[in-house]
This record gives structure tokens, C-alpha cells and sequence, in this order.
């Protein structure tokens, strides 16, 4: 099976060009030769050059040089317009690979973005602060202790959020027409993403909060466990589950559909790439649920399911993500978050903006179950 590794070590762009721009005008004074492509790709960074001298010269107040470098290096990201995408400072960087690790101290939500560039909650982590405090998925934090967020810096807001454990942080949320202020305690979240249990009429039900490092194994323990106990179908409840790391979604898929295409992407230039899966598959009827927070991987689990005819999907029309992201690390220890490819489902078929639609639509209750094998 194919897996993409997002692994990679650099120095900043917008460093590295400032810095040879200066080196193609320090070579030029001294009559070292260059050749003309090497002095016409970093020319075009001279404008960049001469608006930092300007300011640290001009500017009524003395300039941090490191804010104005990592002030170029977020708007370079920035610039794209493109939501999912950030470049992140160290602090920031080892936040977002924290998400990924299954712990983390916080209040339990999962933060997304609108048009608007708001930071909205995604949802809400069950039995954590803030669920005990009230705050519902679709809510937008407006501030944090008093200063405003934007999705496009999603991690300096998540940095704001998060602190140690036992102190409070003071989230201002729109809900609707109202706008109110919400304290939240802080404290450690340990989240297993994957929890399971027999249903009436002895069917399994699993239900995936996030796919994170250990969700796979988490996974294959709770279906063993399920299968120990015979069950004679299975209900994979994706409901609320904003997605995660893809080589882990992929895992699952390849348990569970057989011989066949799990999902495939394209980047910029056309290329194609497909993940697929073995023969090995789970021979009982399943269901899967979704709904409006159920996104990316969640969204890649569910079509490979449905388009390989392994499973239904009950529920509503899911976020509609067909983005993928490449994660990757610098030497410095910042890192950055870019949009690289877009994702088709087995069928064919992009997703992004639309969502997937169930195959069987019913409001996202418990009832749900009823129907679904």
C-alpha cells in the first residue's frame, strides 16, 4: 500500500531569499561573477530589502527585525487565502504536532474557520470543561481574555487558549445573535479517540473522535474486542469528527474494504496518487454515521466505505473537505502547514465545499442506530 511520508527539514524561505539577495548585491560590488538566473530569481526580493530599511530606519518607535522577518514568513502563508493553510513559530509548531499525540491541557475543543476567518468551534470533547461550560459546536470564539482571534492565525489562538492546568481562560462567543462571555477552566485532556460497545441486537458500535497516532491501534483493539464478543454488524460513528493524519485513515480503510481504492489526490501538476488496499476486509454489514462536523479524513473513511459498497451512510451531509495538507518541520523547529493536493473519493468525485451525502438522511440523534444495519 502506498503512504506518503510529510517529512522535511529547511530554513525559511523569506529568510533564505533575504539573505541571498544580499549576497547577489555583496557579490556584484565585488565584481564576482554570477550567472544572469541567479541574479534575476532573487532580484525581485529587493523591493522586500528596501521597505525593511525603510521601516527599521523611518518607523517613530526602535523595530524587533525577528517580528518584521516572522511578520514576511506568515504573510508569504498568509497571502494564499487559503484557510487551511499557516506557517508556525516553534511554540506554535510544537502546539499543532501536540494535537496529534492524544493529550494535551486545554478546555476539549477542536477549532475550525468560516469565510469570515473566524475560529469556530468545531466540537466539543465530551465530559471536558468545555462541554461542562456550555460551549456548543458552530460556536465562535470573537476573543480570548479580551483579544481578538482569526482563524488564519488558528495557532497563536489555540496558544491562548491552552495554558496549565488548574488556571481559566475567558472566551467571548457569538452564538447566533447573542454574544457572551464563557470562563473555562483548563486541564489535561487525555482523549482516547477511539470507544466501542454492543448495541441491541448484538451490533458493534465504534465511535471515532479524531484520527490521531494512535487511533489505528485503538481501532483494531476495540474491533477485536467487538469481534470477540460476536457481533453480526458494525455502526462507525464519524459524527463530529474534524479528521487528522491520513496514513492512519488509510489504515482503517485497508481493514475494512477489501481489495480496492481507498481514495486518491492530485497536486498541482495533475500528477494522481492512490492509496489502496489488500484483500483482507471485514466480511459483516456496516453503517456509518456522519454529520456537518464530520470532515478530511473523516470524509475519506466514509467514501471509501460507501464507493467500495462496504458500508451506508446515515446521518447528514458531511463539512466538505477535499484538501490535503503536507506538515512539515524546519531546521529552526518552525514549521508550516500547506495545502498540496486535492483528494477525490474512490468514485471520482471532489468533495470540497459540498460534502458527502448520506445515503440515508436522518437527524443527527441517537436514532439513528435504528436504522442502520
Amino acid at each position: 500500500m502506498s503512504k506518503k511520508k510529510l517529512v522535511i527539514g529547511s530554513v525559511s524561505l523569506v529568510v533564505a531569499t533575504i539573505i541571498c539577495t544580499i549576497l547577489v548585491q555583496v557579490f556584484l560590488l565585488k565584481g564576482v561573477f554570477i550567472s544572469r538566473n541567479l541574479y534575476n530569481q532573487y532580484k525581485k526580493y529587493d523591493k522586500l530589502v528596501a521597505l525593511e530599511n525603510i521601516v527599521e530606519e523611518d518607523y517613530y518607535q526602535d523595530v524587533d527585525q525577528e517580528k518584521l522577518i516572522l511578520g514576511a514568513e506568515k504573510g508569504l502563508i498568509q497571502s494564499l487565502g487559503d484557510p487551511y493553510s499557516e506557517y508556525y513559530t516553534k511554540e506554535e509548531f510544537n502546539l499543532l504536532k501536540e494535537q496529534t499525540q492524544g493529550s494535551f491541557v486545554g478546555i476539549g475543543i477542536y477549532m475550525s474557520g468560516n469565510d469570515e476567518d473566524n475560529v469556530v468551534v468545531k466540537s466539543v470533547i465530551k465530559d471536558y470543561p468545555a462541554e461542562k461550560s456550555g460551549l456548543k459546536s458552530g460556536d465562535i470564539i470573537l476573543k480570548v481574555d479580551g483579544e481578538e482571534v482569526k482563524y488564519s492565525q488558528s495557532s497563536l489562538a489555540a496558544s491562548k487558549i491552552k495554558g496549565k492546568a488548574g488556571t481559566s481562560v475567558v472566551l467571548t462567543i457569538k452564538r447566533g445573535d447573542k454574544q457572551f462571555d464563557v470562563t473555562v477552566k483548563r486541564e489535561e485532556i487525555v482523549v482516547a479517540s477511539v470507544k466501542s460497545e454492543v448495541k441491541d441486537d448484538n451490533i458493534g458500535y465504534v465511535q471515532i473522535t479524531s484520527f490521531d497516532k494512535n487511533t489505528y491501534k485503538e481501532f483494531k483493539e476495540n474491533l477485536s474486542n467487538l469481534k470477540e464478543k460476536g457481533i453480526k454488524g458494525l455502526v462507525i460513528d464519524l459524527r463530529d469528527n474534524p479528521g487528522g493524519l491520513l496514513d492512519v485513515c488509510v489504515d482503517i480503510a485497508d481493514d475494512l474494504i477489501g481489495e480496492g481504492t481507498i481514495v486518491y489526490t492530485k497536486d498541482n501538476s495533475g500528477k494522481k496518487e492512490y492509496y489502496k488496499s489488500d484483500k483482507n476486509e471485514l466480511d459483516m454489514p456496516m453503517a456509518v454515521l456522519i454529520n456537518g462536523g464530520s470532515a478530511s479524513a473523516s470524509e475519506i473513511l466514509t467514501a471509501a466505505l460507501v464507493d467500495n459498497n462496504k458500508a451506508i451512510a446515515i446521518g447528514e451531509t458531511s463539512f466538505g473537505k477535499g484538501l490535503v495538507q503536507s506538515v512539515k518541520g524546519l531546521k529552526d523547529g518552525t514549521g508550516y502547514k500547506l495545502t498540496t493536493a486535492q483528494y477525490f473519493t474512490p468514485s471520482g468525485e471532489y468533495i470540497n465545499g459540498k460534502g458527502i451525502k448520506p445515503t440515508i438522511e436522518e437527524k443527527d440523534d441517537e436514532k439513528q442506530l435504528d436504522v442502520a444495519l
